[in-house]
């Protein structure tokens, strides 16, 4: 029987979580279905997929109506406008993408967790904090009893997955660093479907798949 491509995914983060000396456990696979038929995410889901993820507001609140299986958890992975931050605070299972303080005041009571989102390439077109203020943002969202999991970056866009390696490495400092002052910090996400396996090596806890998983976007 032929191998699926989520089946050929799975393979390859298992080989990359031995090359690092990890379980294949150790790494959680959220499945971007952005843009992708509901079809696909049932398939997906039979198959043993839970996790899955939505970057825009309006797509989360899509498949919510769409009568997908009701233990799948949803990831917001996307840029996150202030004015939908109630709504994804109250459907998301985690919020990928909190990267500015002015969305403290919008999520401070919400028992949903966040991963810091970090710049690491001061890339002006992408938001995120500073990596070298890791440790003050941290205590400001955390201090306003937001549950802060981990960090998330989208490392500067190259032809070789290679060169993604020193910014994952950079991201997995300022994990490390946070998790010397935090019990709550456990989730390091980075590595998308061209670069995943370097991530991995450096590291990485959770890696966001789409197009290895369902093909481009039509």
């Amino acid at each position: 029987m032929a191998v699926t491509p989520l089946e050929a995914v799975q393979d390859r983060i298992a080989a990359a979580a031995v090359r690092s000396g990890r379980s294949v456990e150790d790494i959680q696979l959220v499945a971007v279905s952005k843009n992708r038929p509901a079809s696909a995410i049932r398939a997906a889901h039979a198959a043993g997929q839970r996790e899955f993820g939505e970057n825009r507001q309006q797509g989360l609140a899509a498949r919510l109506g769409e009568d997908l299986p009701a233990d799948i958890m949803w990831h917001f992975i996307g840029p996150l406008q202030g004015r939908k931050a109630s709504f994804v605070a109250e459907h998301a299972h985690l919020l990928h993408s909190f990267d500015r303080l002015d969305l403290v005041k919008r999520w401070a009571g919400s028992a949903t967790p966040v991963l810091l989102q970090f710049n690491l390439g001061a890339e002006p077109q992408k938001g995120g904090f500073d990596p070298r203020e890791a440790d003050q943002v941290f205590a400001k969202v955390a201090g306003a009893g937001i549950v802060v999991k981990g960090v998330m970056a989208i490392p500067p866009q190259a032809d070789d997955s290679e060169a993604t390696r020193p910014w994952f490495a950079r991201l997995k400092e300022i994990f490390d660093e946070l998790t010397r002052n935090s019990s709550t910090i456990d989730t390091l996400s980075m590595g998308m479907s061209n670069d995943y396996e370097v991530a991995i090596e450096e590291g990485a806890t959770l890696v966001r798949i789409g197009t290895a998983i369902f093909g481009p976007v039509n």
